[in-house]
């Protein structure tokens, strides 16, 4: 397992984070843990353009195709 540290931090991002971890029961530790692993679970932006580009296109009918279609077999 890795370990990571953030320097930096402002005092009102350390409060809050804080405040967040002990009203779900958690260490700091164990919020922000859970909180980055989310984020890590979640595609980037780059991630899921990629995805979606690589996605095979179906081309749909078009409307009036569509519409020719139904009123035939209304008829």
């Amino acid at each position: 397992m890795s370990t990571m540290q953030i320097r930096g931090v402002p005092e009102s991002v350390s409060r809050t984070l804080k405040g967040r971890a002990a009203a779900a029961g958690m260490s700091l530790s164990e919020y922000l843990l859970a909180e980055v692993t989310k984020i890590a679970e979640r595609p980037s932006l780059a991630e899921l353009t990629d995805r979606l580009e690589r996605r095979p296109v179906r081309a749909l009918p078009a409307v009036a195709d569509v519409l020719r279609h139904e009123r035939r077999d209304d008829a």
